[in-house]
This record gives structure tokens, sequence and C-alpha cells, in this order.
């Protein structure tokens, strides 16, 4: 008994109450756990006894317990309860690349890392880790495992994270599981979780985890496992089993097994199988005995005396209620607890079933809405069970049955209740689902990462910022990445600035990948808001289509655009824009959102092609960009007047329907645009429905999907007159521009015009006061003025002046007053509104409620502050308040009634403001009003546009403006108009409108709005004030006064003491010199005779004719002129038609300078009292030196003589000209102004009338100049020349040669006009335009371009385009001699060499580059032709000398082939057969000689000494040949010929002499094996002398390309393969790959192909596959040669120079990354014996090209798993001695010198390491060395010996 005492120790029954009192543990508090409970443990482990006797008295006692007294807690497993040990039964939830989540019992869930498999697994994973390399039997877990497998697992630790969860780790390695059991306690029966640790040949060895016991599986028993789970033949390293042991041998040291599934699912833990408390599994099935049924579950008896528990959750719910105590029942384990011992079990059908799985739920229940769910029980510490529509069972816990705690009702949720929930997760442990009854959960839009698509927008938190982007929390659980480049429209820099942790944004779903839990989201404003569709797929890639994306990558290709969902397409260069864009990558950035349409899609391929030409191309029938009311947004313009009926109200403006279109054109009217004003646009806002027609309505812009209107009266105006800007381009400083805030920031506000330029105003500039918050001074959609300070064209940014000094014409008065008066206009359009509806209450109240009305009211109450509220049957509906001012001082009291006069009527707040005070309810005789007279008036009442005063002689309510310009909008206290102030008011317009008031303006000089210059007008109003009196002087009257002040314009004077008149200076003399100043030839003081001509008004300075109203009150204007004092007056006719109408255009006059308006450049004159004008800046003077300065150039009062060009009727104005009528003729000269200046292409300019024209660079200047633009600035005025003007287009020329014919000096660059202007080896200067690879053309003028080929660019051979493009930048200046004219096809051929040109060659001679061999031959040939042009004019006389100049022409050539063969044939064709390129060309070229000598053939070419195609045309000579001597020698013949008649005897003996010469020598030539071929004919000589010579082919094949003949080069390849002997293999090769090059060069990508494929049929295909390759990547072809490369690896897939050159490819492209990745499919792909190789030549390219420290990883890695590979250590040595430094290089050898080789190797080591420490070590290093081998020697032969 004793035995089975100690094997069974007795747990989970009765405790005695001493051992359950003496222990208890405190209560574990839960922090997010499925249930909120406070949990004791009460049982506790027993002690084991110490005698035998007494241990047989326990159990008995044990046996007779009675129930009643078991204490036993029956509760589910809480988060709290578990511990490090604790063995628990999970299933398989979800499987992911690094662990298993695993659903535990009670809704609790677990995590099993890659690392808690099992033992073999792990080393698995540790040996692929060390190799680098991917092992064939290492499976993921996905491979192992699948959701729904029941697992053991043990509690590893459970973690708490900084947001207070917690996480379980758990391990289900069956070391952990198992630890309970030892060998000797293994019996047949039972069943144990196993896994696979190594597959043999007649079945599995499987660790079970208990120490000194080896598990077998035979296949036979594994059969039926194998087939069932689908998991492939064979079971694999680190699979879960469920294994049943059917044999125990050696005392448990062998078992055998079996995982049968009939046997497993039938097996049954029985006593006889020994089970402990210690090491009983969960997962077992056992027969129990009910114990005792609570509320929470039921306690059951096991095994014979084992306790344990099953709670509410567990309970078979068809059974639940019929639980009995003593009922035998079948029950699995669900967990152990390693102290307290509980066990938990659960009676669900599902696991009583050994090997069986759980029910799942299905997906499309996840996340649903249970409408009605009924409440089956309710657990007042955990939740409630409920059972859902589908009659599944749901658990829901505390905390998700509501708000919060304190609005929790525990009544609602009694049996049989219904409540509405949603499934939130789903235990499949439980076998139930987990629902909330949240309000904010059940209507959430995401749940899981399955709830949200692509393209939907989210609000989001954000949780982090990191140097990839932004994490933002979308939903509780799920998180997104904003990736860097999607955090704005723009890169952000510093991120950190626009965005903390906690900040809510909008962004919006670029790709959701739920099965990797993978958000990308972006926060790019353009795509957040974009309402064109959303382009997901390559299927929805419809042609026509128009949508946003992204620019990712922009190249000289084009643009690669990307979409969502990873959607890519590519933009080509001809379809970035409508003008050509040269370099792509500078005018798009990555990141840069851009509207495209979709051109052609093909799905299947992947491919995508796209445009950003969305106009011009129609889209297709039946396609639209996204509604149907887009097809008509193309007839509205901005500026488009249009009547709309409102549609719908929302809080930030109006939906309306465009009226035209029979309501299909839906618009947007925003609040802040229904007026100028901000009250009245509220007002507005306030009492429009949906219903009313609002007319006369401005199209303002186009928004995405639809158009903004704008109702301000400024803008409209702004946009009719055309006093806007309608691009960057034509913005100039110092403009005045009407707009309205778009953003208000603490640094500035931003400004917006009409046709969308934005600019902004800083804080210095906002405003004339001190700025202290930006937004105390402007709101968002408030009108301004603004003034263009300055341009940033480079970044496309405009600075603004808001200040009111800078912005104002200066009459504060009159922009007042047209404020107030638009402003109480647009209030009369509300009120005839409100009128038309014919509605009762308020709104008709309102319009009868006018400002001045008497009221009947009663006081209702009276506040704290002394203000009153009143009541009235007139006023119902309204708030009708009197201030205690308005009381005026009378005390009321409720009840009281009352006579009140209205002030003011508030329509949104339902105010209506009145007063009771006695001085305005006072019956007064209204006197009649005057204009412009001047009252003393006091303010009453204050709103935001205007003051309402009551003047006080007269007793009228007037309305006075409060802002003087619509910038003024700031005030400081101590400026602010306070009721009960005095001021004096100006009336404006003395008849009262509707709305009772008279409009006045404050008396300007009582009045301070804003601080400016004084100006010279106000300075001579206050002068002429004391004028303004009374007067009885009428027209044509003589008066005689004295000069009181001379001003430039007018002269002051005194007629009386009272009276004042004014003198202008056109009445001063009758003929006006001209520049003279007349009003200085009177002094102050001077007595002057007058007449009077007029009258002008004090306040307004207009002049009044002698009928004007007020000509009594207005200051007289004088005339001194003799012709007027004794002439007749004529009267003034104030009309202003009248007035100009005398004034003809052409006509000159003589007029006066008032002031340079620098502002508006023009030049404001005075013509006569009443008449002024303008002369615009480029019509001062032709003179530039004038224009420049012309506010200095011209004095105030100076008399001018102007023609008259125009007259502007609106405004009294003269437009003038002081240079006449300007012509724009051809030929004409002019003045103008840099408007803009386009690099390498010239300059636009700004000419007279407002016309624009062209200057190119060639007209610029009689020298060109390396930076022509240099010398001019926007806003320059030059003069220039019209050379033509046709169609509207305007040619100029800056040339002196052109503006000054005459006086110009040498013109050193000639201008060229057409082709005609250019001469056959004429010297010509000019301006890079383009590369191409055809050539380098050269601009020589405006309209004529040459070619220069490659060949004529320099003397050097020259094999990548980019080098030409690096030294031949567009816009460079050089020199070129002329080639050729071809005037029928308008051809310049042209040269740079520097023997044509005598300037230096273009392309440096530092680069060491090979010259062409032709140069020296050709210099020879011309200095033979004037040779020849000598002898054809002294035939007779130098005939001899002739001869022998010719002979010795003939001797000196072969010498100097014999010197450098090579290089006077060189092709330009690379053709080398020599090993090494960078020696020295003669020593090459006499080595090759001999070659030729020896072997008496031409050599055969192998390609692996280094022969390479050079594939550049252009960079080929022609050749030079013996052609040019003959011709020479022809042309001899010919005139000898002719003068054959005159040659005497002796002379055709010499003759004769000469020709048999001459042959003899071309004889001995042709026999000279070293002689280079010249011409067909020798090469056809050549070929057939050495038919299987492939250099001479590709020799032959050069000749011809140097002469342009690419077919006849295919045809000469075509016959060297036909010829060629089939054996000569490498021969042929060469010819091929010539072949390629041509065609990869000069043909077509179909044609290349066509050759490949043919090249792979007749040869070894990895060598043509090798070629190629190299062929793509030297010209540079990096993506063909990548496609290549991808399919050399699928068809050579075993070849490892394959993988090797592959990656050289990537390393040098710089895609270390990628190369990293290519090294792990190369080891998959290759067999093992070639791993070390390949990992070590990988390594070697690491070295060369990229990542060192990779590299030194790889060898390391390799070296460690391989030590005694003495190769890869001598190659590892041999890089470190080159790269690395000596103490590693040490550190290598010490290693080495360590390790157990063979001796001989050893020796080998230790003589590297003495050399090594000889070379570049000390004294002290060497001896270390030696001293280790002498103890490596000591040590080997004492191992002999023993």
């Amino acid at each position: 008994m004793a035995s089975i005492e100690e094997n069974f120790p007795r747990g989970g029954i009765q405790k005695k109450p001493t051992e359950t009192t003496g222990k208890k543990t405190k209560p574990k508090f839960e922090q997010d756990n499925l249930f909120d409970i406070h949990h004791e443990e009460q049982t506790q482990k027993r002690k084991r006894s110490e005698g035998d006797h007494r241990k047989q008295k326990k159990f008995k006692a044990d046996k007779k317990a009675p129930a009643k007294d078991i204490a036993v807690s029956v509760e589910p497993l809480t988060i709290q309860e578990l511990c490090e040990g604790m063995l628990l039964l999970g299933c398989i939830k979800e499987v992911t690349v690094f662990e298993l989540v695993i659903s535990l019992p009670n809704g609790l869930t677990g995590f099993v890392p890659v690392t808690q498999i099992s033992d073999a697994y792990s080393e698995l994973l540790s040996k692929q880790v060390t190799q680098g390399e991917l092992l064939e039997d290492l499976n993921s877990l996905s491979d192992l495992y699948s959701p729904g497998m029941l697992v053991r697992c043990a509690v590893t630790s459970v973690e708490k994270s900084a947001d207070g969860r917690r996480s379980i780790k758990l391990s289900i390695n069956p070391k952990n599981v198992n630890r309970g059991l030892n060998a000797s306690a293994l019996t047949s029966g039972m069943l144990l979780s196993g896994f696979v640790s190594s597959v043999e040949d007649h079945g599995y060895l499987i660790d079970i985890g208990v120490r000194g016991t080896h598990a077998f599986l035979p296949h036979q028993k594994a059969r039926s496992y194998i087939k069932a789970v689908k998991k492939g033949s064979d079971l694999k390293i680190g699979q879960s089993l469920n294994c049943l042991i059917e044999e125990v041998k050696n005392e448990g040291r062998v078992v055998r097994l079996s995982a049968d599934r009939s046997e497993v699912s039938a097996s049954i833990a029985t006593e006889q199988q020994n089970w402990t408390l210690s090491n009983l599994l969960p997962g077992l099935v056992v027969k129990a005995r009910v114990q005792k049924v609570a509320p929470l579950g039921i306690s059951l008896t096991f095994l014979s005396s084992f306790t344990g528990i099953v709670d509410f959750m567990h309970v078979d719910p068809e059974k639940s209620t019929n639980y009995s105590p003593n009922q035998v029942v079948k029950a699995c384990i669900l967990s152990t607890h390693p102290t307290s011992k509980v066990v938990h079990l659960t009676l669900r059908q599902a696991f009583l079933h050994p090997g069986g799985s759980p029910n799942q739920l299905s997906n499309d229940r996840m996340g649903a809405v249970v409408e009605e769910s009924t409440v089956k029980a309710f657990y007042k510490q955990f939740g409630a069970v409920f059972e859902l529509d589908d009659g599944m069972l749901a658990f829901a816990r505390l905390k998700h049955l509501s708000k919060t705690r304190k609005s929790f009702k525990p009544a609602a949720f009694k049996a049989g209740c219904k409540h509405k929930c949603r499934i939130i997760d789903y235990s499949l442990m439980d076998e139930m689902c987990i629902v909330s009854l949240k309000h904010q959960i059940i209507e959430a839009r995401f749940l899981r990462y399955q709830d949200i698509h692509t393209g939907d927008v989210m609000q989001g938190k954000v949780v982090s910022l990191k140097p990839i982007g932004m994490h933002v929390k979308v939903a509780d659980g799920i998180k997104g990445l904003v990736p860097s480049i999607h955090l704005a429209d723009v890169i952000l820099k510093q991120p950190e600035k626009k965005y903390s942790v906690g900040d809510e944004v909008r962004c919006r779903v670029l790709e959701c990948n739920p099965a990797e839990k993978k958000l990308f989201l972006t926060l790019k404003k353009t795509l957040v808001q974009s309402k064109l569709p959303v382009l997901s797929s390559y299927e929805d890639a419809e042609p026509g289509l128009i949508t946003h994306g992204f620019v990712v990558c922009a190249r000289e290709f084009g643009c690669i655009v990307k979409f969502y969902n990873d959607v890519k397409g590519l933009v080509p260069k001809n379809e970035l824009s409508s003008e050509p864009i040269s370099c792509p990558d500078k005018v798009f950035h990555d990141g840069q959102v851009v509207k495209v349409m979709v051109l052609k899609c093909e799905p299947q391929q992947g491919r995508l092609l796209l445009s950003f030409r969305l106009s011009s191309r129609p889209v297709p029938e039946g396609r639209t960009e996204c509604t149907p009311k887009k097809k008509q947004e193309v007839k509205y313009q901005i500026g488009e007047m249009v009547d709309v009926k409102i549609l719908k109200k929302n809080e930030n403006g109006l939906e309306v329907s465009i009226l035209e279109d029979g309501d299909d054109v839906i618009a947007w009217l925003p609040t802040v645009h229904l007026s100028d004003f901000v009250a009245n646009s509220k007002l507005l806002w306030h009492c429009l429905q949906e219903g009313d027609v609002l007319p006369r309505v401005m199209c303002l812009s186009d928004k995405g999907d639809r158009i903004i209107l704008c109702r301000k009266s400024a803008v409209m105006s702004a946009v009719q007159e055309e006093q806007v800007v309608r691009s960057f381009s034509e913005i100039q400083p110092g403009v005045l521009l009407t707009g309205y805030v778009r953003k208000v920031m603490p640094f500035g506000v931003f400004v917006e015009f009409p046709f969308g330029v934005t600019g902004l105003a800083p804080k210095v500039s906002m405003s004339d006061k001190f700025v202290t918050d930006t937004k105390d001074h402007f709101v968002v959609g408030q009108t301004v003025i603004a003034k263009v300070m300055s341009i940033d064209e480079e970044k496309q940014r405009v600075l603004l002046n808001l200040k009111v000094s800078e912005c104002s014409s200066g009459d504060s008065a009159a922009e007042s007053f047209s404020l107030l008066s638009q402003y109480f206009k647009e209030m009369e359009e509300i009120k005839n509104l409100l009128r038309r509806r014919e509605e009762s209450g308020l709104a008709q109240s309102f319009c009868e409620l006018v400002p001045g009305k008497e009221l009947q009211l009663v006081v209702q109450d009276v506040t704290e502050d002394g203000s009153a509220l009143f009541s009235g049957s007139c006023v119902r509906g309204w708030t009708v308040t009197a201030t205690r001012y308005h009381l005026g001082g009378k005390k009321v009291v409720h009840g009281e009634k009352a006579k009140g006069l209205v002030l003011h009527v508030d329509a949104i707040a339902s105010k209506v403001h009145v007063s009771l005070r006695e001085e305005l309810l006072k019956k007064r005789a209204k006197q009649r009003l005057t204009k412009n007279s001047q009252h003393p008036a006091i303010v009453q009442h204050i709103t935001e546009e205007f003051a309402i005063v009551s003047l006080l002689d007269s007793g009228w309510l007037a309305a006075v403006p409060i802002a003087s310009h619509f910038n003024d909008t700031f005030r400081f206290d101590s400026e602010k108009m306070k009721v009960g102030q005095r001021i004096y008011a100006t009336l404006k317009m003395v008849k009262a409108n509707d709305l009772g008031f008279v409009l006045a303006v404050q008396d300007p000089t009582k009045k301070n709005v804003f601080v400016r210059d004084r100006k010279e007008s106000e300075t001579a109003l206050e002068e002429t004030l004391a004028a303004a009196v009374k007067h009885s002087l009428s027209l044509g009257d003589i008066v005689t006064g004295t000069v009181k002040s001379v001003k430039p314009t007018h002269v002051t004077v005194a007629i009386d003491d009272k009276l004042t008149g004014s003198i202008h200076a056109s009445q001063i003399l009758d003929e006006v010199p001209i520049h003279s100043f007349p009003t200085y030839t009177l002094k102050a003081g001077q007595k002057v005779t007058a007449r009077v001509i007029g009258g002008r008004d004090v306040n307004t300075h207009r002049y009044l004719p002698i009928t004007h109203p007020h000509f009594t009150r207005s200051v007289p204007e004088l005339s001194i002129r003799p012709s007027e004092i004794e002439g007749k007056v004529e009267t003034v006719r104030d009309d202003t038609h009248e007035k100009l109408g005398p004034y003809n255009i052409g006509q000159t006059v003589t007029c006066f300078v008032r002031k340079y308006n620098i502002v508006k450049n023009w030049l404001e004159v005075e013509v006569t009292p009443e008449i002024r004008g303008r002369v615009p800046r480029l019509l001062l003077s032709l003179n530039t030196k004038v224009l420049k300065h012309p506010e200095k150039n011209f004095k105030n009062g100076q008399a001018l003589s102007a023609t008259v060009t125009g007259t502007d009727a609106t405004e009294t104005n003269l437009f003038l000209s002081l240079t006449g009528i300007q012509s724009l003729e051809p030929g004409t000269n002019t003045v103008g102004v840099v408007a803009k200046m386009i690099p390498h292409i010239g300059l636009t300019i700004t000419l007279p009338g407002g016309k624009t024209g062209k200057v190119s660079i060639f007209h610029l200047s009689d020298k060109y100049t390396e930076s022509p633009l240099s010398d001019f600035k926007i806003g320059k005025v030059v003069r220039c020349c019209i050379l033509s003007n046709e169609n509207g287009k305007i040619q100029l020329s800056l040339r002196q040669s052109r503006l000054n014919p005459k006086n110009s000096s040498k013109v050193e660059d000639a201008e060229i006009t057409s082709i005609k202007d250019v001469k056959k080896g004429q010297l010509l200067r000019g301006y890079v335009k383009s590369v191409t690879p055809s050539g380098v053309f050269f601009g020589l003028s405006a309209s004529l371009l040459g070619r220069i080929l490659f060949q004529n660019v320099s003397p050097y051979f020259v094999q990548k385009h980019s080098l030409y493009e690096k030294y031949l930048p567009e816009g460079k200046l050089l020199t070129a001699k002329v080639l050729d004219v071809n005037k029928n096809e308008n051809h310049v051929e042209l040269s740079l060499l520097p023997e044509d040109t005598e300037m230096p060659s273009v392309l440096p001679e530092s680069l060491g580059l090979p010259r062409y061999g032709a140069e020296e031959e050709k210099r020879e040939e011309e200095k033979r032709e004037e040779d020849n042009k000598e002898k054809k004019e002294k035939v007779k006389r130098k005939r001899k000398q002739r001869r022998v100049n010719s002979e010795s022409e003939q001797e000196a050539k072969p010498k100097k082939r014999k010197l450098s063969p090579a290089d006077e044939n060189d092709s330009g064709i690379e053709v080398y057969y020599r090993e090494e390129e960078d020696g020295d060309q003669e020593g090459e070229a006499a080595e090759e000689k001999s070659k030729i000598k020896k072997c008496g053939e031409f050599p055969r070419l192998q390609v692996s000494t280094g022969f390479t195609w050079d594939e550049d045309i252009n960079a080929l000579e022609v050749p030079v040949l013996n052609q040019k001597e003959e011709s020479s020698e022809s042309e001899e013949e010919e005139e000898e010929n002719l003068q054959s008649k005159k040659q005497t005897k002796k002379e055709k003996e010499l003759e004769k002499q000469k020709k048999e010469k001459e042959l003899c020598k071309l004889e001995a030539a042709l026999m000279d094996p070293s002689r280079q071929p010249q011409s067909a004919d020798d090469f056809d000589r050549l070929v057939l002398s050495s038919p299987n010579s492939s250099i001479l082919w590709l020799q032959y094949m050069a000749f011809h390309l140097q002469a342009t003949e690419i077919e006849k080069a295919r045809a000469v390849a075509e016959r060297a393969l036909k010829t060629i002997c089939f054996r000569e293999e490498q021969e042929k090769l060469n010819v091929w790959v010539a072949l390629l090059n041509l065609e990869n060069m000069y043909g077509t990508e179909e044609t290349l192909m066509k050759v490949f494929e043919r090249a792979v049929q007749y040869n070894e295909p990895l060598k043509v596959f090798q070629h190629l390759c190299d062929i793509y990547a030297s010209s540079e072809k990096y993506k063909q040669a990548e496609e290549l490369y991808h399919t050399m690896l699928r068809r050579f897939r075993q070849e490892k120079s394959v993988w090797l050159k592959y990656a050289s490819f990537l390393l040098k492209q710089g895609q270390t990354e990628a190369t990293h990745r290519l090294l792990e499919r190369a080891l998959k792909a290759l067999p093992t014996k070639e791993h070390v190789d390949v990992i070590s030549r990988f390594a070697q390219l690491e070295f060369r090209f990229g990542d060192p420290e990779h590299a030194k990883a790889l060898f390391e890695s390799t070296l460690n798993s391989y030590p005694k590979r003495t190769d890869i250590w001598s190659i590892y040595m041999d890089i470190m001695i080159k790269q690395g430094s000596q103490k590693e290089v040490r550190d290598i050898f010490e290693r080495v010198i360590h390790l157990n080789l063979a001796p001989k190797k050893m020796k080998f080591f230790f003589k590297r390491y003495l050399d090594y420490e000889k070379k570049y070590g000390t004294t002290e290093t060497v001896m270390a060395v030696k001293t280790a081998a002498l103890e490596y020697v000591e040590a080997k032969s004492s191992l002999a010996d023993t």
C-alpha cells in the first residue's frame, strides 16, 4: 500500500481544516481577461506521510469522508491562475511564419514561438541559420500544422505589456509537456503527445520528451493518420502526433507506438496506466463520476480518487440540466495546475475522442451583428451566456455587457431577455462565440483586417513615428503603417513637426493583407479626398479610366505610377506632357500625386500603359471619368455667370444645380463665398432655403468632381475686368490682386486668387499694426486685396503684402463708402428674397423692423448689467434688448410700458437692439440733408461691419463704415469706436435706404484708420479747407489775389481773407516750353489777376461745373493765361465723354508730371485741371537708361509733349505716349521688359501695348557667350529690333548689328537666317542642342540645326553615350566646321575635330580614351590635295619634282604602317585578341605583327582573351583607303593625257618607267603579310586564304560598319557562318556574338531576338545566353539583361556559373539585398556539394562590388561549418590581406594555425603566416610565429611518441 501511496498521491479530495487555513494566496486581479473575478486557491498539495500505517489510515479516512464536506471551487479558468509549468489542452487557431496562435479554455489565447515546437525542429532551425542555406528537411509551420488541431501545451511565461495586457507564452515541446513522466512510469495504453524527430527506413523516431526512452512508430501504424491529415506521403520532422503506447521494452527504454486514428480515438486513461497528479496530461479522456452540481459547474471524481471541476462553459449543452450526483460520464482533461493540482475537465462531445477537433465558426459569421440574441444564463462575476439566432451559444464577458460599469443593469440580463450583439471572436476550446453588446463595437466599421477594403477612408490615431513611416491605430487590434513617402502630398523631412503621438488623422487604405495582418495607409490629401475611381487591380483598368496615382520612379524613359494594391503602370516619355520633357526626373518627384488616364492594360502580364495628357485624347464612348455630370463640366469657364437652384444646405455651404442645363450639373457654393462680408455670408446662408434660386453666380474653379461657385462681388468684378492672373507666369511684382483667405497659419496667411494661383502673406506683411496672433486679423474665406511682393519661379511661390498702406488707393473715404454701399445693397437683396416668399413670422417681421422705427414695448426683465429685455406684439419671436446706455438713465420695472427706437436687427441671433433715449425719440422737423455735408454725430450702436450714429443737428440715423478697406480688419481697443463717442460724419447718400439709414463716412481729419505717408493732395486739402466757405463767384469773374504757395502742378491763391483759389499748371502760360516748370514762374507773395474758370470739390478734388449745386461751396479754379483773361470763357461740361471728346488718337498734347506710380508702372500726368492722363513705362522713352529709373528722370510739374493713344471714359483718363504711336512692323526698333527667361531657348519680352515677343539665344548679342542669359534678369529694360510679326507671334533681336547697323562694331558671330548663309568649310559657333543615338545636334540659329556624327565629335573612340552627354551638355558653346551642306534636305554636317576647328578636343585627353586610326591619313590626304592643286597650275615646270614627291609619299606610308598597323586600321570597333588591354599600344602592335608573321595566316580569335565588340556606330570613322592615292594619280594621268601631244620622246620614256616601278611596288605591297586590307577586294582575298579565321571576318564587318553599310556587314556575317568549318565552334561563336552586337546597336529588338534564337540553335545555348547578357550590360540595357538572367535561372538552374554571373551583375548595379536573396535561391537549386564553392564565390564578389562586412560573415559562416576546407581559408586570407586590417588578418592566421589539420597543410599556413609577418610585421611578431610553429612541431612529436 505504501508503494501505491507513493506512486498515487491522492490529490483533489477532502482537505483538513488546518491545511486549508494554513496557506492562502493573495487574490490576483485581472488586467485584460475574459473573466473579472477574485479567486482564492483552496486545494493544497498533499504532504507525504512518514509511516505506512499512518498513510493507510489517512487513505481510509479519505474514502469515508462525506460529500458535503468537500470544498471545491467550481470556477472558470482565469489568466491569474496560469503559472509556469501549467499544462493545458489547446486548439491551433492561426498559423504564422514564426508562431502558432493557440485557443485555450475559457476564452484565453496563447502563443507558441517557432523555437518551442520540439528539439529536433529547433536543431534544424539552428542548422539553417548557421549554414545560411535552406534545408530540404525543414518544413514551415504551415506545412506541419493547420487550424483546428488539438495540442498539449505547457505555459512558459505570462508577460505583461506596457499597455497592461498579458501575453501567454506556451511550449508544445514534449520535453516540457511530458516533464512528469519517466521511463519506468510508461505503460502500454498510455496516450502521449510526440513529435517526429527523424525519418527511418521502417518508420519514424518519435520524441516523447522522456529522458532515456527511444520511441518508434512503425510505418503501418502511421498510415491512417498520414492519410487523414493530407500533409504529404510521409510524416515530417517537427510534426505533432497523438501516440498510443503499444509495447514497452527494457524497462521503458524502448517504446513502440501507434498513431492509428481508430485506436487513438478509442483510448481511455485507466487506473492500470498508473497516472499520478504529477504526470497527468491534458487531452486524456477519463471516466468520471459526478460529485456535485453547482450553479457555475460540476465537480467530478475520476481515476478512482482524483477530483476535477467542469465550469459552466464546458458542460455538454445538450445535457446541461440533466446531471445528477454519482452519474458516470466521459470527460476530457483540459488543464492541470503544477502546484495546486486543480484539474479542469470538459464534457463537450468534440473532446471526448482523442485526435478529433472542435467545431469551427464559418468565416461569414465572424463580425456579424445579431439583432436578437436570447440570454441563457447570467453569472454576475463573469458575464452572460446567450443563444444566437442560429442556435449557437455565445458568451459575453462582464465588461462587454455595457458601456461602463455604472451603466450596467443586471436586471436586463435575466434568462429570456433579448439583446443586440456582435460576434467579435470565437473560442475553439469552448465552442462558443465571444460577443459584445457595446454600442461602439456593434457600430464599429472595422473589427478585423478582413473588414478593411482597399480605398476605404478611415480615421486613425498616431501611435509612433519611425524612420520607415508612421504607425496609426485604426481600431482595437488593428494598426497600419503610413510609409514615409505617404505622410503628405510632399516629402516631409521632419514629420515629427507635423505629427505627434495621439494626433487624429484621416487616412486611406492603400493595401490590406489580412493573412499577414499588414495594412498600408496614405495621408496624401489629394488621394484621401479624391472622388475618382479606386484602381486596385489590373482588371479594373479599362482604357479611358481617369484616376489618381502617385509617382514611384521618374527616369529618362518616363514615370512609373503606383495605385492601390501595388498596381503599377508606366507613363512613357511621350505621354508625360503635351510639351516634350527631356528630363522627367527633374519635373516629377517620387511620391508626387498625379492624375492619369489608362491607355492600355494587359491584366495577365500585369502591364499597364498610362498617360498624363488627359485632354489630348477623347474618352471612349460610354466611358466617363466619374459621373455623367463630368461631360458637361467643360462648358463652364472660370468667370462665367450662371443661375443656380439650391438643392441642399450643408454646414459649410450649399449644394446647387445649374439651371441652364436642366438641373443636371451639380455645383458647390461654399458659405464663405456667398458674400464679400462675413456677416452677410452667415445671414444669407441662414435665410436661404432648398428650392431658392440665386441669380448671377460665378464659376470659380473645378476641383475634383464638382464645380466651385462664388458670389463675392469683388472677386467677380476682378475676373470680369480681367484684373486677374491666369497662371503663375503672368504674376508681376507690385500687382494688386483680389482674392480670398485660403488658410490662416501662425506664420502668415495663404491667399487664393481666381484660376488657382495661391500666395503667402507672411506675418510681417499682414498689417500695418503689430501682429500678435494671425487669427485676430483674418478669417478663412474673407475677401482681401493683396499686393505681390516677390516671386520664386523655381519653387513656384508668391509672397504677398496685405498692409492697407500698400494695397489701398489712398482715398480711404471713397473705399470705405463703396464697402458700405455694397454691404447694404446685399442686405436689400436678402430682404427682397424674404419678401418674395410671402411668409409670416420672423422673416416678414425682419423686413418690417427697420432702424428708426418706433415700437410700443413692455419691460420683461432687467439684467444685472443694467440692460433691459422687452416684449411686444410687433416683435413676437424676437429678443428685444436695450443696453444700460440706451435706457437713458430711466429706471424701468417689469411690466412697464415703454417706447423704443429700433437701432439694429440681428436676424441670425433673432435680436432687436432698441434705444429709449429721449434725444432719439424726440420728434424733430427733418432737415433736408445735402451730400458731402459734415455733421457732428453720436455713436449709438456698433455691428461687425458698420456703426449706427445719430446726427446731432437733425436726429437722422446714419450708418458709418468701420473698415476703410477689405484688409482693414484689426483695431486696438484704443482705436475702436465706442457707444456714446462723438465723431464727425460726412454724408455720402442723403436719401434713407430701405434699411432706414443715410450713409456717411467718418470725417478723414478726425479718423486715423492706418498710418501712411501724407500725400501732397492731403496737404493741399488742408490749405484749401478754408476755401470751403460759401462764395458768390461765378464763371468768368476777374479776381485779384496773392500767391500763397507754389506746388508742382498748381498754385494756391488767396483771393481774400477767407476765400482761396487754385491755378493749374496748364492755366499759367499760353505757350508752354517743353520740359519747363510753369508753376515755378510764380513766387509766393506775388500779386496775380486771374479769371474764374470752374470750381473744385473740397473733399474729392473733382472739377465742378458752374451748374453744380455745390459750386458755391467749391474751391474756385482760376486761370492767368493771357488768352483766358482777355477772351470769352466757355462753360465747362461735366460729361466725361464730352470732356475727352476733343482728344483724338494721334493728337499731341502738353501735359504736366504729377507723379510716377511705382506700383502700376506708369507716369501720372495732368493735361488740364479736370483731365488726367497716364503714360505706361514702355512709352516714356526709347532710352533704356531713362526707363531703368523713370521716377528720377521725370520731375513733378515738368511739362511734357505727349501723343494720345486712347481714352478711358470711366476714369476720365487719357492714355498717352512720349514716344509717339509705336509700330510693331518688322525692322523697327522698340523697347521692352524681360518677362521670362527660358534656359537654352531665350527670353520672353513684354512690348509696349501689352504684347509679348520672343528672343532666341542666337539674337541676344553679336557675340555668343557660354552663359547667354546671365546678363539678363526679369524686369530688365532692353532695346530690341522686330524681326517678324506674323499671326500674333513676334520675333525680336537684341543684336547691336540690328539695333545700330551703322555704328555697330565687328560682328563675331554672324546672323544665320537660312541654310543659304552656310558654306562648306566655314567655321561657325553655336550651342549644343541635344545628344541622340544618331549624333550630336548643334544649333546654328533659331531655325537651323546641324548634325555632328560621333566620329566627327572627337578623335577619341567613346563606348558609352553618357560620356558625350556629360561633356556636351545642352547649351554648351562650341566652334564647328561645316563639312557638307545639303540645301535640298536642309541638312548641315559639322565637325568638332581639333584639326578642323583648331580648338581643343571636346573630350579631354586625361580620359585615356583610344584614338581613331584614320586621322593622320586624313591630314595626309588633305596635304596631297593641296599639292595636286599646285601641280595643276605648274605642270611643265614641276613635273619632275612632282614625281619625286609622289614616290617619297608612297615610300613613307608603308613605314608608317609598320610602326603601328593596329592603330592605322582601327575601325572604331575594338578587336582585341591580346590579354593586356592597358599595356603600351606599340608593344601590342609589335606583338600582333610578330604573331601574324609567325603563323603565316591570321590567328584564330579566342573570346576568353578579352575580345570585345563595341556597339557604337556613332564612334566609327570612315576608312581611309589607297583610293585617295589612286584618285590623285588618276587626276595626274588625265592632265598628262591632255598634254600628251606636247610631251617629248624622252618624257614618254620616263613616264613608262615610272608606271612600271609603281606596278612593282603595288605587287610587293600585296605580297607583304603585314599589309592591312584597304578595300572589300582585299578582305575577300584574305578570307579566301584563311576562311576559318573569325578575326578576319570581324574586321571585314567592321570595314562595312565604318561606312555605315549595315546590310553589307550583316551579309558578311552570314557569309562567315556558312564558310567557317562546322568543327571550329569557337570561331563560329565569335561571329554569332558579333552579329548579336550588330543587331543590338543598329537593329530592332525583333531582329536581335531572331539572331539570338538562331544562335542558340547552332551553339551551346549557355554561352550564347551569357554573351547576350554581357552585350545588354555593356550597352546599359539593364532591364533586358535582368529579364534574360531570370530566363537563364529557370533554364540553367543547375549551372553554377549562371548564378555567379547574375550575382556579379546585381552587385555592379548596387542591388546588394537582391544578391543576398539570390544566394538563398542558388543554394536551394544547386547540389549540396556545390554549396561551399558557391558561397565562397559569392563572398568574393561581395568583397569586390558589394558589402565587405556581409562577405566576411559569409566566409566566417562557411569556415565554422567546414573548418578543414583549406582552399576557403586561403581565399579568405588573400582577400583580407588585400582589404582587411592587420588585426583581422592576424586573427585569421591565429585561428588557422590552431586547427587540427594534416602537417603538410599546417606547414603551408605557418609559412604563409611567417611571410606575412616578414612583410608587414615586426621582429617580435616574426619570432612569435616561429615560436608557435616550434610548439606545433613539438606537440606533434610528443603525440607521436605516446
